[in-house]
Formats: C-alpha cells, structure tokens, sequence
C-alpha cells in the first residue's frame, strides 16, 4: 500500500510540473504574438511621425575654393569696371569679388548669387563688415534659373563644363558688349579675346556680340 501511496504521488507531481510547462508556453507564445502584431503598429507610427519626403535644395555643382584677392582685383581690371556698371558674379562664394568691385572700383550694384545658403550667408556677414550692403546683395538661387540680363559684366569661377552649360544663357539674356570674366576656364568653342596668367592661375575674358558665331549657334538654340 505505501508503494501505491508514493506512486500517486509522483503522478501528482508530474502532472502538475506538465501543466506548469504547458502554461508558460502559451504564454511565451502568446507573448510574442503580440510582439508580432505590436510591430507594423510601430512602424506605422515612426512612418507618420517622420515625413518619407522633406524639400531639400539642389546640392551645389562645385566645391566652394575662394578666388585669391590678387586674381580677384585683375578680373576686375581686365573686365575695366567703373562706377557706371552693374556686375553679377555667378557663383560668388564668400562674396568678395562683388564687395571689392564696389570697395575698389566704385560699381553702381553689384549681385552675387550662390544656391550654398552657408555661403550666402557669409557672404552678407562680409558685407555688413565692408559696409556696402547698400550697393551689394546677395541671392540664394540656382545659377541656371538666375536673371542676370541687367549685368554689364559677368564674374565666374565654376567648372568647364559649367561655363559651355552657361553659354547659352549668357547670350541670351545679356546686352551685346557686356564683359565676362573667368577664372581658370573657359568657354569650349568660344575662344576668349584675351587670355592673362596671374601668380599660376589663368583669366579669361569675352564679350556678348552683336551676332552670335555661327559654331555657336547650334549649341545656343538646342540649349
């Protein structure tokens, strides 16, 4: 009879061990169903909490390298300035070109323009402390959608590829005789009138004519 005794009571202790397991499976079980089903609520939540889409502006086209202040004031020379022109500078950087050709050479206006709001921003700071934000401003644009049609000289410091995307634009909006300088490059099929060597570093200049080449012209009106 005790051996029968100590028997049920083994069963005992078994089944209720089994049931203890049983138990806590169903509940992992159920534990990580709801995990399962917590998860797309979550991510539901991260997508509407966070915009998939934010404005963000064009990156600039060039990596912003200053023009040195001795190859700034021969642009300016080369280009002749006086207080009766209006200069553009595309792509202007800190903005010293704009600023020198009001401190140094008396221009009317002067506009830079630059899509690098850092830039833009510089460059005001270093107007304000050369004090002729009354004859200087700054635009944060696009280069290629940019009126600059009221320029009697055009300043550039880009990239070759970037001056014969120019081109078009330039004959476009800008007045037969306007002047245009550049830094470093040049036009492509557009030969300059005069080419000048300043400490290693090259400047270029053209003017708009009256009659665009002919070697020009195709380019222009596919542009």
């Amino acid at each position: 009879m005790k051996l029968q005794a100590i028997l049920k009571v083994l069963l005992v202790i078994v089944s209720v061990g089994s049931l203890t397991l049983v138990g806590c499976t169903q509940q992992q079980q159920v534990s990580s169903q709801g995990e399962v089903e917590a998860s797309p609520s979550t991510i539901e939540v991260q997508q509407k909490s966070t915009p998939t889409t934010q404005p963000t502006e064009r990156t600039p086209d060039v990596v912003y390298v200053p023009t040195p202040p001795e190859v700034v004031d021969r642009m300016l020379k080369v280009a002749k300035v006086s207080k009766n022109d209006i200069l553009y500078d595309l792509g202007s950087g800190d903005g010293r070109i704009p600023i020198t050709a009001v401190q140094k050479y008396g221009v009317k206006k002067a506009v830079g323009i630059d899509i690098d709001s850092q830039r833009i921003k510089e460059a005001n700071e270093n107007a304000k402390k050369a004090k002729v934000t009354d004859k200087v401003k700054f635009l944060q644009q696009d280069l290629f959608k940019s009126d600059f049609s009221e320029a009697t000289v055009v300043t550039l410091y880009l990239l070759p590829e970037l001056n014969v995307k120019l081109r078009s634009q330039l004959f476009q909006q800008l007045k037969p005789g306007t002047r245009i300088v550049s830094h470093a490059f040049d036009m492509g099929e557009w030969k300059p009138e005069k080419v000048e060597q300043v400490d290693g570093r090259t400047i270029y200049f053209w003017t708009i004519p009256k009659q665009i080449p002919a070697n020009l012209q195709q380019s222009t009106s596919s542009s």
